[in-house]
């Protein structure tokens, strides 16, 4: 399974950027997709989180409210959409995927790194003031 993620860049403060990221593989329905973000310093932490169906999405407290995780899987990709975006989100994002879950969150491991067993390469938020 390859991830490629995209749509990251400059934002001002209050603004929306979308990201996307682009699975490979038959069975991308069977996977559950999540995101999580990393700044210099610090670990990577979870963001947000969506079930094999999409009927099913987790969020941290932190992006609640601001941000909808989405997938299309007649493309194979899954959306982070960010409005009202603070200098705070700032961070490197990244999509991974956990792919023994046929498609169903487990509560907590949603949340956890070592849940996903394909990463993709992280692209670059930045959020000005």
């Amino acid at each position: 399974v390859q991830l490629q993620a995209s749509g990251g860049g400059m934002v001002q403060a209050g603004g929306s950027l979308r990201v996307s990221c682009a699975a490979s593989g038959r069975t991308f329905s069977s996977y559950v997709m999540g995101w999580f973000r990393q700044v210099p310093g610090k670990e990577r932490e979870f963001v947000a989180a969506i079930s094999g169906s999409g009927r099913t999405t987790y969020y941290a407290d932190s992006v609640k409210g601001r941000f909808t995780i989405s997938r299309d899987n007649a493309k194979n990709t899954v959306y982070l959409q960010m409005i009202s975006l603070k200098p705070e989100d700032t961070a490197v994002y990244y999509c991974a995927a956990d792919t023994n879950s046929g498609g169903i969150i487990w509560s907590p491991s949603f949340k956890k790194i070592n849940t996903y067993d394909y990463w993709g390469q992280g692209t670059q938020v930045t959020v000005s003031s």
